[in-house]
């Protein structure tokens, strides 16, 4: 059964920095793509960032460039999102997603993810 476990949510000030983390467990392809999607009160889900674990392009959306870097750990399966410089408007429940390489055209953040976690929540207050 695949899972997805985030961490690394909480709550911090306008400016301040948080690292999430993500496991992913259970997947036996040794292709797929991992990334992080957040959704805001009130807002519908948006991608963050994604990528092709093991190298390739990483995307990110518009509003996160500059600030938000998205890392692969040691373990393959472990995928960082370090949020720097971080805004009110950042404020979402954030959810890991995953998604076997075979089944969508790219890893961009408009692609169909399969697999989703609980998601951690992240809060900046001006």
């Amino acid at each position: 059964q695949v899972q997805l476990v985030e961490s690394g949510g909480g709550a911090v000030q306008a400016g301040g920095s948080l690292r999430l983390s993500c496991v992913l467990s259970g997947y036996s392809s040794n292709t797929y793509c991992m990334g992080w999607f957040r959704q805001g009160p009130g807002k519908e889900r948006d991608g963050v960032a994604a990528r092709l674990i093991g190298g390739g392009t990483t995307y990110y959306a518009d509003s996160v460039k500059g600030r938000f870097t998205l890392s692969q750990g040691n373990a393959k399966n472990t995928l960082y999102l370090q949020m720097n410089s971080l805004k009110p408007e950042d404020t979402a429940m954030y959810y890991c997603a995953a998604a076997p390489r075979y089944s969508v055209p790219s890893c961009s953040l408009e692609s169909r993810y399969n697999y989703w976690g609980q998601g951690t929540q992240v809060t900046v207050s001006s």
